[in-house]
C-alpha cells in the first residue's frame, strides 16, 4: 500500500493522451500545473516549483510591473550574493531597467523587450 502524500506536496498522474501532469497549490491558492513526457520528468519540474514557492519566487504576474518585480527579486537575493555582485545587479536594475521597463506589466514583458535591453546581461 502507497504511503499518503502530505497536503501541498503536488501530484503527478498520466493523461489520456500519454503525457504526464503534475498540480500544485501556489501562495495565493491557485492550482498551477507543469507538464511532460514522462513521469520522471515531471515530478523533477514539480519539486523546482515546489522549491521556488518555498523560497517565495512563485509565479504570479497578475497586475505585477517589472519595476515592483525587480525590488522583489533583489531583495530575495540580497543575502545571498556576494556584495560585489548585488551592487552592479542593484544599479542596472535602478538606471536601465526601471525607467525604461519598470511600468510595463511583467506578463507584457517579450523577447523583444528583453533584446532592447540585453547589452546589459
Amino acid at each position: 500500500m502507497t504511503k499518503r502524500r502530505v497536503k501541498g506536496e503536488g501530484s503527478v498522474y498520466r493523461r489520456k493522451d500519454g503525457r504526464y501532469l503534475g498540480e500544485y497549490t501556489d501562495d495565493t491558492g491557485k492550482r498551477r500545473f507543469v507538464s511532460g513526457k514522462s513521469k520522471q520528468d515531471v515530478a523533477a519540474k514539480l519539486r523546482k516549483a515546489l522549491e521556488d514557492k518555498d523560497k517565495g519566487l512563485s509565479y504570479n504576474a497578475k497586475g505585477l510591473t517589472l519595476a515592483r518585480y525587480l525590488d522583489q527579486w533583489l531583495e530575495s537575493i540580497h543575502d545571498k550574493v556576494a556584495p560585489g555582485t548585488y551592487k552592479p545587479y542593484e544599479a542596472i536594475s535602478r538606471l536601465h531597467l526601471k525607467p525604461t521597463l519598470g511600468s510595463t506589466k511583467l506578463e507584457k514583458v517579450t523577447a523583444i523587450h528583453r533584446c532592447a535591453q540585453s547589452r546589459f546581461h
